[in-house]
């Protein structure tokens, strides 16, 4: 009875006292070093909105995310253009591939050559360069085909190559302003000796991570759109040159003619007498 009448008279009343006598020595060193930091950390509201937030940077800061704005808005306009021209009906016009095959086997190669500029494509472009060189048999016409897809490839994939460009482009932009901002923070806790309080510097960092995470937002949707519409380049790449193949198969069928024998020797006027037999 007696000692846990002491147990609870020293949970009750001797440790809280103490507690209470430790804090109050070492609090007041603290809020006194801190005064004027707290103060100033008081005074300065921290931006609320948004559009606060975004041009918070200083000019620098700001000029950078208005390069970042600029660098979204081009990136939203290469996504919609290029997802609206590179599509199965615009590349490979449907029956083309099968009108150019019946009027190849049909030997109306000027036929063809029309119904290819009636419908300008990325396959009639292919088709054009081997109807060119169908009098020249299956290996020319082979030639022209692989030369022309290659061409076309590479102008499809230089229209989608700046997606990729901004995707690198926009974090780097963003990490230099994030710098740029840290620069400042340390600057600013050199000019005070270390008496920088926290909550300026918390203030001033997350104010430089601004333009990182405009950075990124911009990076990873034009990252996605790159790496979708180079699938669907590929894919549509390889259907081409398959329907081109399949146009021009009736000549790889077709047996090219032997060239004709020509003798260099000239031909006698005349024929030769017979010979004469000995009698």
């Amino acid at each position: 009875m007696f000692l846990n009448a002491i147990r609870r008279f020293l949970h009750q009343r001797c440790i809280p006292a103490m507690a209470g006598l430790w804090l109050g020595n070492f609090a007041v060193p603290l809020t006194a070093g801190d005064e004027g930091a707290g103060a100033a950390a008081a005074g300065a509201k921290p931006p609320d909105s948004l559009m606060q937030i975004i041009f918070s940077g200083g000019p620098i800061g700001i000029g950078i995310m208005l390069t970042l704005i600029g660098l979204s808005l081009t990136a939203a306009y290469l996504v919609f253009e290029n997802s609206f021209s590179i599509r199965r009906r615009i590349l490979l016009p449907e029956g083309l591939a099968e009108q150019v095959r019946q009027t190849v086997m049909a030997g109306r190669f000027s036929e063809a050559e029309q119904a290819c500029r009636q419908q300008p494509s990325f396959l009639s472009f292919v088709l054009l360069h081997g109807l060119a060189e169908a009098e020249g048999g299956w290996a020319a016409v082979e030639k022209a085909l692989e030369e022309a897809l290659a061409e076309q490839t590479a102008r499809l994939f230089r229209r989608i190559e700046y997606l990729s460009v901004l995707a690198n482009l926009a974090p780097m932009l963003g990490l230099l302003g994030t710098v740029f901002g840290m620069v400042l923070c340390f600057r600013q806790v050199a000019s005070t000796q270390g008496n920088a309080g926290a909550a300026q510097l918390a203030d001033g960092i997350y104010q430089a991570l601004v333009t990182t995470v405009a950075g990124l937002i911009i990076a990873i949707p034009s990252l996605a759109a790159f790496a979708i519409l180079r699938n669907r380049v590929d894919q549509y790449v390889a259907e081409a040159a398959y329907l081109a193949q399949h146009a021009f198969a009736s000549l790889k069928r077709r047996p090219r003619p032997a060239p004709a024998f020509k003798s260099t020797a000239a031909a006698p006027s005349t024929p030769p007498p017979p010979p004469e037999v000995s009698r």
